[in-house]
């Protein structure tokens, strides 16, 4: 039997239950001119080090959700194969993609949603909300699936301050943001590619017409009481783009800078451009504390990952080794292949190429 132990509880609470200026996630989609579609994210956490992994799930695992009393909930079993990146515990998928291509993610949704009450006698049917992903990558091969399937279940949350919402996409490029507000859950048709954290999706959506004035290019010199006023460098269209690190700036910054950006060629091509448009949303540690309160990791963006559905390939990078690796669910023989996790980073650190100068 499936019990939350004493440690779990705790990497729950400092993970969810702590102030949530030190939780952010930024995510983005492009589809290249091939017609490969690519989710990606970053993952931030500026309390410390993130115990992050790389999950494999194979078909015929069976799988159960964690409750907040401990005992056990909803029991599963996988139809498909899952590779995710999870964060604390394994079973906490906070990334991935199933070998059908569909792909799911979390994102931190604090004071805005709410779940169903925890009951007790409704325990089969009870769904962790940092288990979602786990279940629906497990279980589903369409958004629809997933649409028809969730009122089957009762998602609740582990750590009651806490609450998330998701995005699911699809290799056609199809994606929907899931919220559950007061208990029932919401679908958004995603056209614009984005995803943060809060307010909800649809007041971000309506925030974007603030920034109606913003456009690629330099802005045109303009005449005032005589004098002509000309831009003082370039990328002037973007002047008053917000740059902080909230999440309405970075939801605004990401939406300008994705649908921006020029189609790339393949699949390969839009996951590297999708890894240098993240840089931009990278949060520096200093930001997140008080002085003198900031703990001994290089950046408060723990990771950032990048999958490609068409092709099922999962990519990373982490603040330790930004060399990016690769995951291919089409390599995995999900039918043999055993249940297992294991660290993003083998070593947490930076390798460094010497360059040999020719004589």
């Amino acid at each position: 039997m499936m019990k939350m132990t004493k440690n779990l509880l705790l990497g729950i609470a400092a993970v969810c239950g702590s102030t949530f200026q030190a939780v952010a996630c930024t995510g983005i989609s492009l589809t290249s001119r091939d017609g490969s579609y690519v989710q990606a994210r970053t993952i931030e956490w500026a309390r410390g080090v993130l115990q992050s992994e790389y999950v494999i799930i194979p078909r015929g695992q069976q799988l159960t959700s964690f409750t907040p009393t401990g005992v056990n909930g909803l029991t599963f079993t996988a139809k498909y194969g899952v590779v995710g990146l999870a964060v604390v515990q394994k079973e906490f998928i906070a990334e991935g993609i199933n070998e059908a291509g569909l792909s799911a993610g979390l994102f931190f949704f604090p004071h805005y949603g709410g779940y169903e009450t925890y009951d007790a006698a409704q325990n089969q049917r009870t769904l962790a909300d940092l288990q979602v992903t786990e279940w629906l990558l497990s279980q589903f091969s369409t958004i629809d699936e997933v649409k028809a399937a969730l009122s089957s279940v009762r998602v609740v949350g582990l750590e009651k301050t806490a609450v998330v919402h998701w995005r699911i996409g699809e290799p056609s490029g199809r994606q929907v943001v899931l919220e559950i507000v007061g208990g029932v859950p919401h679908f958004y048709e995603n056209t614009v590619g984005v995803l943060t954290n809060a307010p909800g999706f649809e007041w971000q959506l309506t925030n974007l017409n603030n920034y109606v004035n913003l456009h690629p290019g330099d802005a045109s010199m303009q005449k005032l009481s005589g004098i002509t006023l000309q831009p003082t460098g370039g990328n002037s269209g973007f002047l008053g783009i917000p740059g902080d690190a909230t999440p309405p700036s970075r939801f605004v910054r990401a939406a300008f800078y994705r649908g921006t950006a020029p189609q790339r060629a393949t699949g390969f091509d839009t996951v590297q451009q999708c890894f240098h448009l993240l840089n931009n949303f990278d949060i520096p540690i200093g930001i997140e504390h008080s002085q003198g309160d900031i703990p001994d990791i290089p950046s408060a963006t723990q990771w950032t990952s990048a999958i490609d559905l068409t092709n099922r390939k999962v990519y990373y990078k982490t603040a330790y080794n930004n060399s990016i690796r690769c995951i291919d669910l089409k390599a995995i023989d999900f039918s043999k292949v055993k249940y297992q996790s294991h660290p993003l980073d083998k070593i947490q650190e930076q390798p460094v190429e010497m360059v040999k100068i020719p004589r």
